[in-house]
């Protein structure tokens, strides 16, 4: 969302309304203001004209976001929900008042802004439906989004335009940080469903004992501390689309589960006595070899059918050499814009690095090491790039012999510290040590109780 990035936060809680703020303001949006009431609301968008919305249902006073959605509709004022709230009724009243999106508390940072990029490009393709004088093809879009022109990334722009306007699964196949999700984006985005929300779901960061309450959600009552009835994110993407990343990790009992709701469209809350009917479509992604855990008895053969109907495979970035010049100016321009960095350039001996590199991490990777290469940059032409150390590459078999061995509580406590000292302890976030190590805050956070890590610690 970099265009008409100026947002309102409409939210009765002063500490979440705050903590959302700084996430954005991090991340470089406007916040305009924070409303803890419709009343408040209107004031504030009508002297600080927002170009977006993001409401809580139950506000202060007697009206709710819900009211406050149907005025933003009037005004043409687009605007996102951000609940806690799952009761069904309120969540059908929400679904009448067409939002562009609704994310559940509490979320990952990640998801938020996937959200908002998901709904910025929604509101520029209508934006751009209703201009006569733009009949531009869809896959314009999609190739602002997936940047390259080489032959490798062009075959998977050919499959994503074939599959997309279908409702096919479609399994993404490709190593950590090749642009899964992005691609899983334009699925939806191109897709017949784009009216309707695209719920991105974790399967590592979700704790096994509620897994089948996030997916399939649970009813009032169904165990303890089940005060009310949640609905699980199958049901938020009812219409729509759910992205399953890292469905690898998914535990066979999910999987058994998940078998049955591709197979009958429905799906059972925990402590519900009916089905309940959903129409959704899955887009999967992971970066396992699913024949091998297969084989390995890790993942259910019939649960691999259904879901490779339409695999994908996606390269990694060093299959991509002609893409490397192309991303790595990319993300200079973008965050020498961002950072507000008078960085133009890569000189001739950095270029010629980056293409040596073997870019392990791949897109990913080139993305934080620019961000921090330019945040760093003291002349507008960058020539040394300092990349990423890989220790299993230098680690010998010979340096174990003389030393006690680790355990791997002592090996995870420390490639934690390593990893919040290389962000310099940003825990969240772009670049931040939950990307990196690809598990939740909550997770995070949990770890370092566990093994005493202060956060004056790094």
């Amino acid at each position: 969302m970099q265009k008409g990035n100026k947002i309102l936060i409409v939210e009765d809680e002063f500490i979440v309304a705050n903590d959302l703020r700084m996430i954005l303001k991090k991340n470089g949006y406007e916040v305009v203001g924070i409303a803890s009431s419709v009343s408040q609301a209107k004031t504030i968008i009508a002297t600080t004209k927002p170009n977006w919305v993001l409401l809580d249902i139950l506000l202060k006073g007697s009206e709710t976001g819900i009211d406050l959605a149907i005025e933003l509709n009037k005004l043409e004022l687009p605007f996102l929900f951000i609940s806690a709230n799952t009761n069904q009724g309120i969540l059908e009243a929400v679904k009448e008042t067409r939002p562009y999106g609704f994310l559940t508390k509490p979320f990952r940072e990640k998801d938020l802004f996937i959200m908002l990029d998901i709904a910025n490009e929604r509101l520029n393709s209508e934006n751009k439906a209703e201009d006569p004088k733009i009949k531009s093809i869809e896959n314009r879009s999609l190739k602002d989004q997936l940047i390259g022109t080489s032959p490798a990334l062009n075959d998977v722009l050919s499959q994503v335009e074939l599959v997309a306007p279908t409702d096919t699964s479609v399994l993404l196949l490709g190593e950590s940080g090749t642009g899964k999700e992005k691609i899983a984006q334009s699925l939806h985005q191109l897709s017949l469903r784009k009216q309707q929300p695209l719920v991105v779901v974790n399967c590592a960061a979700i704790p096994l004992s509620l897994m089948e309450s996030e997916l399939f959600g649970h009813e009032k009552g169904a165990f303890t501390g089940a005060q009310n009835r949640r609905i699980g994110k199958f049901e938020l993407a009812d219409g729509g689309t759910i992205f399953l990343d890292e469905i690898g990790e998914l535990p066979l009992e999910a999987q058994t589960k998940l078998l049955r709701v591709l197979q009958e469209q429905e799906i059972d809350r925990v402590g519900g006595e009916l089905p309940v009917k959903i129409n959704v479509r899955i887009i999967a992604a992971t970066n396992r070899n699913l024949e091998q855990e297969v084989a390995l008895g890790h993942f259910r053969l019939d649960l691999y059918y259904r879901l490779n109907i339409f695999p994908i495979a996606i390269p990694p970035l060093r299959e991509r050499p002609g893409d490397i010049e192309v991303l790595a100016n990319y993300f200079l321009a973008f965050y020498a814009t961002k950072l507000k960095k008078n960085v133009t350039a890569f000189s001739a001996h950095a270029l010629a690095n980056m293409q040596a590199y073997p870019w392990p991490g791949n897109i990913r990777e080139m993305q934080h090491l620019i961000e921090r290469t330019v945040l760093l940059a003291k002349d507008p032409v960058i020539n040394d790039m300092v990349f990423t150390e890989h220790l299993e590459s230098k680690i010998k078999i010979s340096d174990f012999s003389s030393q006690k061995l680790a355990s791997l509580e002592e090996m995870e406590r420390e490639h934690i510290l390593r990893v919040l000292e290389s962000c310099k302890g940003k825990i969240s976030g772009p670049g931040g040590a939950t990307e990196i190590l690809q598990i939740s805050s909550s997770s995070l956070y949990n770890k370092m109780k566990k093994f005493g890590i202060k956060s004056d610690f790094y």
